[in-house]
């Protein structure tokens, strides 16, 4: 088309942005639906065909999660159409200046001519209609609306029984929050058919449209879910930046095999990384998306996904090949396997089969950040389970592939092969909350650097309790017992694992232990009117006393598992065992937690403005059970919990929690941070963390670390907006993580950005990534997305460009 046309169009755009009415033709509001899906295809055909590479994420995590549906906001139910009719029963309402002929024939309408039926709306200057044989001629602004679209021009002929018709010089829009257009002609064939000539399409409904696409003809065949179009062209800033003489398309919200956008990115790792998704819509509940992948400095690779849904099963199975790696000289793969099934009756099955082809696969493949790369475990789980009520049941078989870092290897854990649940919960029977906990567990350690690392053996578990919950206004306290039965059938092997004092014959082949834990839980909370930074406020005070008491039984020749030393926090200070896990350490406790909570909260709204905590536990007794290497505490006191959470104001925040060993006056962990967000698409997060380094050097305590890290997002003008993260660790003296990225916001229509990431992926290790995004609303995207690795590194992050709300038939209802 000429000049003139498209300035005429982003005109034309302009006015139908600030109507409240809805352009539609016939079925082309949801045809032109499509036409939007058809750009995605479009734009992956014209890179093949001009060899242009835009930059795009590789494909994210081949091993990613089974589909599953997700929540979100409906469309209510009052706003959907009840009351179809049958067409030939369908009335029709006339209105105009002025009217000649019988309704039951031919009318004439002249002067604000307004023909109405139930499903659609035409206006006009004049109208012809023949009710008989349903057609129908208007003249001058014509109008035709039909369930939220709507179209436009000097002239239209149209029949409603046979659906052929056709209009000059029709302009467009596409559904309530739909894009626009205009083509030279229209012709309808039927109800399902139609061809367009000279077309211009746009998703922007801006004065001037950042983009637009051009084809000399489009043909649309609804029923079939088929759009066809002839030498299209995409323009940006007026520029035509990718072109194809062909190409089809779907043309309703439904899947079509075919191209996806392709995408590129850049790693230290890969080198240039390309990828060219093709997607096969097999049926409705299964499809297939094959992803050939090019990385410079490795070679081609091919990945796959495939999706099935069935009333009562839901899976995905993903996997990836690269044949001779360039740099390794060897295959490199990755599959897995995710999958949810209802069997009915209660019973269910699923499972999660995961495995790489070596321990660097995500270090030297991966080129989706940190999250991906630093990946330790691959899980190969499966379960059959059955609920019913106040009973459940299970097998279950777990196993892991550990993924090791040669400067810092880790002894992988156990194998479960089975193991065997069944569970009984009953709350409120005559007062009484009861639990029957039963586990029967077959554990099997791996083979590592040539050798098994520990014993193996049988493990049975049954744990039931009995609790008398009393809850009054104000305060309450919750009197439990408990009676914890353990057996162990071990293979201890020939070494003295735990290096008890005599030898091998200190170990027990078969081992019994019983122990009763009984607790008393009490709080209270009381209430007062105060004020708060000069305001209204409600102030609480929340004391709360926990005492346990689990008597002595010697552990030390008994096998652990999968047991770990509990982090010590506000949770676990009021929790029966030090030991998480399953409990192959059950310490003695004679003992009383104290906590006292004190919180602010606005009089006005009930925001919480502050919140100030503090824990300690009491014994009164040494503690006589530890893990191998742990050193037993024989303090009478705790470390000292102190948590606290200020809203200072509606834009600035700070959170602080502190862990203080009074005994060696010193701090074992804190974690302090500050948060300002003066306004949208602006905010700040400084964060301190330390980890002091434990005891003993085992690898089920968490290790010393001391790091501080800085993350945000800020506006450098009016479009140009910055992001950044940096992570550095004081303790090896190097920066684990940093991303820096720059953000311009054009008009409503479009937004590009760069982001840089380089971060650890082994001790003494690191990967780079670069990312390049053009979004054009009402289109996609071109280019790697860093949306993803933005939303989880930098808190409180905001897309420059948000997304358009779905709109509804009634939005521009006239």
């Amino acid at each position: 088309m000429a000049g003139d046309s498209r300035k005429e169009f982003g005109k034309e755009i302009h006015k139908h942005a600030h109507r409240t009415d809805v352009l539609y033709l016939y079925n082309t509001g949801t045809i032109f639906y499509g036409g939007f899906l058809f750009v995605r295809l479009f734009l992956s055909v014209a890179l093949l065909a001009a060899g242009c590479l835009p930059v795009v994420q590789a494909q994210e995590g081949v091993a990613g999660d089974a589909s599953r549906p997700q929540q979100a906001l409906r469309e209510s139910s009052l706003l959907i159409d009840r009351t179809r009719l049958n067409e030939d029963d369908m009335p029709v309402f006339a209105n105009s200046v002025r009217t000649e002929g019988q309704p039951d024939s031919r009318v004439i309408l002249e002067g604000d001519a307004v023909l109405r039926r139930y499903d659609s709306v035409l206006k006009g200057n004049y109208i012809d209609y023949n009710g008989a044989s349903g057609q129908v001629e208007a003249r001058g602004d014509v109008r035709l609306m039909r369930d939220g679209g709507r179209i436009e021009g000097p002239g239209l002929r149209y029949n409603f029984e046979t659906d052929i018709g056709e209009i000059e010089q029709p302009s467009f829009r596409i559904g309530p929050s739909g894009g626009a257009g205009k083509a030279a002609h229209a012709e309808i064939y039927g109800r399902n058919n139609m061809r367009l000539e000279d077309v211009i399409y746009s998703g922007c409904p801006c004065p001037d449209p950042a983009w637009f696409i051009e084809a000399e003809r489009v043909d649309i065949d609804y029923e079939a879910n088929d759009g066809e179009a002839r030498n299209a062209v995409l323009y940006f800033k007026g520029v035509p930046l990718l072109a194809s003489p062909y190409l089809t398309f779907p043309v309703r919200k439904e899947r079509k095999s075919g191209l996806l956008l392709p995408t590129y990115g850049t790693t230290t790792k890969g080198g240039i990384d390309i990828s060219v998704p093709y997607y096969l819509n097999l049926a409705p509940n299964y499809d297939l998306t094959l992803t050939p992948r090019l990385l410079t400095k490795r070679g081609m690779m091919l990945g796959g996904e495939f999706r099935y849904l069935g009333e009562s099963f839901e899976g995905e199975m993903t996997g990836a090949y690269l044949p001779n790696d360039r740099v390794t000289h060897s295959d490199r793969w990755l599959y897995g396997w995710k999958h949810y099934h209802d069997l009915g009756n209660g019973f269910s099955a699923d499972w999660d089969i995961n495995r790489a082809s070596d321990d660097n696969y995500f270090r030297d493949i991966s080129a989706v950040g940190l999250s991906e790369a630093s990946r330790t475990y691959l899980p190969r789980n499966g379960r059959v389970g059955w609920g019913d009520g106040y009973w459940s049941a299970g097998v279950a078989v777990e196993s892991y592939q550990t993924l090791q870092d040669p400067d810092a290897p880790l002894i992988p854990p156990y194998d479960k092969l089975p193991e065997l649940t069944f569970k009984g919960v009953r709350y409120n029977w005559r007062g009484l909350d009861l639990a029957w906990d039963n586990t029967a567990t077959w554990f099997q350690r791996p083979i590592y650097d040539g050798q098994r690392t520990g014993p193996q053996g049988q493990r049975f578990v049954s744990y039931a309790t009995m609790a008398y919950p009393i809850e009054r206004a104000g305060w309450y306290i919750t009197p439990k017992a408990g009676m914890h039965v353990t057996r162990y059938d071990t293979r201890w092997g020939d070494q003295n694992w735990y290096s008890l004092p005599g030898g091998m014959s200190s170990y027990r082949t078969v081992a019994t232990r019983a122990l009763p834990i009984l607790s008393l839980d009490s709080g209270m909370v009381f209430e007062r009117n105060t004020t708060l930074f000069g305001k209204p406020a409600q102030q609480t005070l929340e004391p709360r006393l926990y005492y346990l008491y689990v008597p002595y039984r010697y552990q030390d020749d008994l096998p652990t598992y999968d047991t770990a030393l509990a982090s010590f926090n506000m949770a676990q200070a009021f929790d029966e065992n030090l030991y998480t896990g399953g409990w192959d350490r059950i310490a003695n406790a004679n003992q009383v937690t104290l906590g006292l909570t004190s919180r602010w909260m606005d009089a006005s709204n009930g925001f919480e403005r502050v919140s100030l905590s503090v824990a300690q536990r009491l014994y009164f007794e040494d503690q006589r059970v530890a893990l191998p290497g742990e050193a037993p505490r024989q303090n009478r006191r705790s470390d000292l919990l102190m948590g606290a959470t200020t809203a200072w104001t509606d834009t600035f925040s700070t959170q602080a929690v502190l862990q203080y060993d009074p005994h060696q006056e010193r701090w074992m962990r804190s974690t302090l941070s500050a948060r300002w967000r003066p306004q949208r698409l602006a905010s700040m997060t400084l964060a301190y963390r330390y980890q002091r380094d434990p005891a003993v050097d085992a690898q089920y305590q968490l290790q010393g670390r001391e790091q501080v890290s800085f993350a945000g997002q800020w506006p450098l003008s009016k479009r140009w907006y910055g992001v950044g993260r940096i992570d550095y660790s004081m303790l090896d003296s190097r920066v684990t993580q940093s991303i820096a990225g720059l953000e311009y916001k054009g008009d409503c229509c479009w937004a590009a950005r760069a982001v840089f990431q380089r971060y650890a992926v082994a001790a003494n290790d690191t990967n780079t990534t670069f990312f390049l995004q053009l979004e054009l609303t009402g289109l996609g995207s071109l280019g790697t997305d860093p949306l993803g690795l933005l939303s989880r590194s930098i808190p409180g992050y905001e897309s420059v460009n948000p997304s358009v709300p779905q709109g509804t038939r009634f939005d521009r209802y006239e």
